[in-house]
């Protein structure tokens, strides 16, 4: 049986939906037809005081079960969300607009194959032994932080919520996670599927709100970690409320990022990375390649290649599965991805597709294409989050390579090329956290993924995710008498 979107309640704490109606209401939109899916209320006083107490109260518990048992839920917990793949991501879709054809096999996916990886991990955080001079010798352990707060982005919440949720969680935190209010029916099915799962009551809050809540969370000295997923302006303001509190964070933020086109490449392979790295979720990805270099003998057969292709892409329904390309998730962001396209006329680019609204219901802008961009345009500089792909001339390496890292972004990059001395020389130049190589876009969970400058601090996924969500203890273990001058 289909999800509802309207949730029994507003928030889910400890093991249990709740609702308060005295907190803000906030109307839950269908980026397809604008209409009102779901009402729901952000988190009152009392609802964030009720989810950190709650969180608390069944952390210790939580951190003292062995690391095998903590994973055994997890991966219960991921097999639940795989059998109810099709239910959570035609949620998924009402919550965000994206084709079925993409959530059905990226979001509840993705999700569960966090929860399955790092309940696989969580036997296995052991700390080391070190022998020291003397027969002395110390030994190090791994231990949870205690209570971590996620705040979502409105892009990809099921994944968000499981990527911040599963390795806090195999640590022995607890979790509250605060969903975007644009996007807020999803993390309550996370909670849910991990409750059924087995895990204990209070260990994964979900509570609703706006800049507000978040701002309650992040600041609450009961609070031990920050994680976000957000814009940078964002991410700045909620890092320095956290280091007021010297909590540990976790940021991952928004990028401009650099795609390089090399002569030698295989010009339908780029094409298919540009679109990948450009028109997927309706160019609504932090990591997007929205900087597309390509080397002046090929731009020409680049362009040529990408018109045709966009021919294939299919607008409509997005619960359809032949849709691959669905609206913008909210009239907001369709508005800013109006205005940056008429900046970007404005400023003398070459529309070469797209540029222009789609009539009718909803929030609906097509793939659209500039080209004779250059590097000073607003297009260029600017994170757009939308389907607006900007297209540059290079003639060298190194000139490719200069332009590429002057942003202050640096979450990723990519570049195409048969050559592949030159493809790791170049990765090795790109000032970026995550590259890619005659691909875009990738994010298994066991690679780690995050950004460089201005595009955040730390990492999610992979092991590396662990050293975020846990602190080590250090012992020294002296077998003889201590030596004191007096």
């Amino acid at each position: 049986m289909p999800y509802d979107t309207q949730p029994p309640a507003s928030h889910f704490i400890n093991g249990r939906y709740v609702e308060d109606s005295a907190g803000d209401l906030i109307e839950v939109v269908y980026p397809a037809t604008g209409a009102v899916i779901a009402r729901i209320h952000a988190a009152t006083p009392a609802i964030i005081e009720e989810a950190i107490t709650s969180a608390r109260a069944a952390q210790a518990a939580w951190a003292a079960l062995s690391g095998t048992e903590r994973g055994r839920i997890l991966r219960r917990a991921s097999e639940i969300m795989r059998e109810r793949n099709h239910d959570l991501s035609v949620l998924e879709t009402f919550d965000t607009g994206k084709p079925y054809q993409e959530t059905s096999v990226v979001d509840a996916t993705s999700g569960a194959d966090a929860l399955e990886y790092y309940g696989g991990m969580a036997a296995t955080l052991t700390g080391e032994h070190i022998p020291l001079a003397g027969g002395d010798w110390a030994y190090t352990k791994r231990e949870a932080l205690g209570l971590c707060v996620g705040i979502g982005a409105w892009n990809y919440p099921t994944q968000i919520a499981c990527w911040k949720g599963a390795p806090a969680l195999a640590c022995g935190n607890a979790m509250i996670f605060k969903p975007s209010e644009t996007t807020p029916l999803c993390a309550l099915k996370v909670a849910e599927i991990l409750h059924e799962a087995g895990l204990p009551a209070g260990l994964y809050n979900v509570v609703q709100g706006m800049g507000a809540v978040g701002a309650a969370l992040v600041t609450d000295p009961r609070v031990d970690k920050v994680s976000l997923t957000g814009s940078v302006p964002t991410g700045r303001k909620v890092y320095a409320a956290a280091a007021d509190g010297m909590k540990h964070v976790t940021m991952e933020l928004g990028g401009k990022s650099p795609l390089l086109v090399f002569e030698d490449a295989d010009i339908d392979a780029a094409v298919s990375g540009a679109i990948l790295g450009n028109f997927y979720s309706t160019g609504q990805v932090c990591s997007n390649g929205t900087r597309v270099f390509v080397q002046n003998a090929v731009i020409e057969p680049f362009l040529a290649r990408l018109a045709e292709r966009l021919k294939g892409a299919v607008i409509g329904d997005p619960q359809d599965p032949a849709t691959n390309i669905g609206p913008m998730a909210s009239a907001r962001q369709l508005e800013i991805v109006e205005g940056y396209v008429a900046k970007g006329l404005e400023e003398g680019a070459r529309l070469v597709a797209g540029g222009t609204r789609i009539a009718g219901e909803g929030f609906w802008f097509p793939p659209t294409v500039f080209a004779d961009v250059t590097d000073d345009m607003t297009i260029a500089r600017e994170e757009i989050f939308g389907p607006v792909m900007s297209v540059l001339g290079f003639d060298t390496e190194d000139e490719a390579l200069r332009r590429a890292n002057d942003t202050p972004f640096g979450l990723a990059a990519g570049v195409f090329t048969r050559d592949l001395a030159r493809a790791h020389r170049v990765v090795d130049a790109f000032e970026a956290g995550t590259c890619y190589i005659n691909s875009y876009n990738d994010a298994p969970v066991e690679m780690p993924f995050g950004g460089v400058k201005m595009s955040g601090v730390g990492r999610e996924n992979a092991r590396a995710a662990i050293e975020h969500y846990s602190q080590l203890k250090s012992v020294y273990v002296r077998m003889g008498q201590p030596e004191a001058p007096f």
